[in-house]
């Protein structure tokens, strides 16, 4: 971590972070005040994460990652940004899922440039699996979204053969339109210098 990470972790870690526990979030702990909660999923640094929340105040905002430095990161940019509708879980995204998310509560998950474990026996090891997806389904509400990107074709067609096999209903005809109001990312701009393209997914939940 850098200085201002660790400063920033040690400064405001409890006071924009939900701890890990073995029981569901309260509502006032869900929404923030909010109508809707939309959570990421793996906020890496947190580019993307904080910037989103600040354009949509009406908005509540749940991040989870395991990675400290980018805790860190986005801790220092809630507090330097003065963010006000998000939120950090420091914990493993399933247990996160099964223990504290109450069914039927989310209104969208945005899971942007997940690990694409390139490496054919390591693909068993991706984010998205339709175990995984089924755990989303459960906690969205009717209506609710979800939201991935890669720039890895072939985990990109993983996905979407996941998704399309699930109960979620895709938003387009194959991969999404690019949507305007997603920063970018380094993993993006990283991609993009290796000349890899973009791949966005958005289903629904009917």
């Amino acid at each position: 971590m850098s200085p201002a990470q660790q400063n920033a972790y040690d400064t405001h870690f409890e006071q924009f972070t939900l701890p890990f526990r073995d029981n569901y979030l309260t509502m006032e702990e869900l929404y923030n005040g909010k109508k809707n909660v939309i959570i990421e999923i793996g906020f890496g640094m947190g580019d993307a994460t904080h910037q989103i929340a600040q354009d949509n105040p009406d908005k509540s905002y749940i991040g989870i990652e395991v990675h400290r430095p980018g805790v860190g990161k986005l801790l220092y940019q809630i507090e330097q940004n003065n963010v006000q509708n998000l939120r950090i879980i420091e914990h493993d995204a399933v247990d996160v899922l099964d223990r504290m998310i109450p069914d039927d509560s989310i209104s969208g998950f945005h899971i942007f440039f997940p690990d694409p474990w390139p490496k054919k026996k390591h693909h068993k090891r991706r984010l998205i699996q339709s175990e995984f997806v089924s755990r989303l389904e459960k906690k969205l509400k009717s209506g609710g979204y979800l939201y991935a990107v890669t720039d890895w074709e072939n985990y990109a067609e993983h996905i979407m053969d996941v998704l399309t096999e699930s109960s979620l209903e895709n938003r387009y005809k194959h991969y999404a339109d690019s949507q305007d109001w997603r920063p970018g990312t380094n993993f993006e701009r990283k991609g993009r210098e290796k000349l890899h393209s973009i791949f966005e997914m958005m289903f629904i939940k009917k």
